[in-house]
């Protein structure tokens, strides 16, 4: 279970208070004294107490401070005395996800929410930089990302509309035409997915008012119509509910079965397809799965990726259209 932040904030004064040359090694006390005036708020002896020894032990902190008691001062201190907190290493995976992060924000500096902390990401992005680079000329790690999500720059107007349920009207060029298409939309969701920015509203030019997908990297332009809508209960929680990826198609979710060979299975448990899956049998002979979801094109790539590790057992419609995808594939290597 990941700590609180008033209990993170408690772990970083007990170890300033440790670390201190100009004070005397603290006993209980002490600690409550200090933790509880930076924290403005009285904290209990049995909070330090589990504070103490969660520094010590905890794997999740993996501190592993070397944190010790001298029973004839009744006081703490450190074995080593260099040792603080600050200096536990960040693993590859907490790396990555800062990563991830700053670059999502330094695309949206435009944006009022992340103007108001832009010096601070600015800081962090550079000293993220300066550390990644120092890794990777060790050849320790690399990371992999885009320096620019295409149509970023479409985002602050998008979200203002949204905001002011302001219609929208957009270029957008498809990979099936050869000219762009215009639409009047009503935006009501953006959306990421496989580092592509996607927008979420009805096309007013569709049928019967359709809501649509728009990838960004695919507006050509776009413009303010000064034209509004009435708000709409748009939840894309459950609008997404049932698919995998981007693609939400009409009709119900159907009930999907695959089998996955044994040391594939580990992966797939490790990071589901979907929030729907369900292990039903897990031995050395397969690790067999079911899924709750509509079938899309990426639901369809994603088990095409798996290659010979996966079988479709359910439904007989998706097998086949693997099944001749596979075929099609043979025929290009004969």
């Amino acid at each position: 279970m990941p700590k609180n932040k008033d209990a993170v904030s408690r772990y970083r004064w007990i170890d300033e208070r440790l670390r201190s040359k100009q004070k005397t090694k603290p006993n209980l006390d002490d600690l409550i004294e200090y933790v509880s005036e930076k924290m403005g708020m009285q904290i209990s002896v049995r909070t330090i107490q589990k504070d103490i020894q969660d520094m010590r032990q905890d794997p999740e902190l993996n501190y592993m401070a070397p944190i010790v008691y001298n029973r004839s001062s009744g006081t703490y201190r450190y074995s080593d005395e260099n040792f603080s907190i600050g200096n536990s290493p960040i693993e590859e995976a907490d790396l990555q996800g800062l990563e991830i992060a700053i670059g999502i924000l330094e695309q949206f500096r435009s944006l009022p929410v992340v103007q108001q902390f832009e010096d601070a990401i600015l800081k962090i992005a550079a000293s993220l930089k300066m550390n990644r680079e120092a890794l990777q000329h060790k050849g320790l790690i690399k990371f992999s990302r885009a320096s620019q999500y295409k149509g970023a720059e479409h985002i602050p107007e998008i979200v203002d509309a949204i905001k002011n349920l302001e219609v929208i009207r957009i270029a957008y060029q498809s990979f099936e035409r050869d000219e762009p298409k215009e639409h009047w939309v009503e935006p009501y969701h953006l959306r990421e997915y496989q580092h592509r920015f996607y927008l979420i509203g009805k096309s007013q030019q569709t049928r019967g008012g359709a809501v649509i997908t728009f990838a960004l990297d695919r507006v050509v332009k776009l413009w303010p119509t000064n034209k509004h809508f009435d708000e709409k209960n748009f939840d894309d929680a459950s609008y997404f509910q049932h698919a995998v990826g981007i693609t939400v198609h009409e009709g119900e979710p159907e009930h999907v079965l695959l089998s996955f060979t044994p040391r594939q299975g580990k992966y797939v448990k490790s990071q589901p397809i979907h929030t729907s899956q369900k292990v039903i049998e897990d031995n050395h002979q397969e690790c067999r799965i079911s899924l709750h979801v509509v079938i899309n094109p990426e639901l369809t790539m994603t088990l095409l990726s798996y290659g010979a590790q996966v079988t479709i057992l359910q439904p007989a419609h998706l097998a086949n259209r693997l099944k001749e995808e596979a075929l099609a594939m043979a025929t290009l290597y004969k």
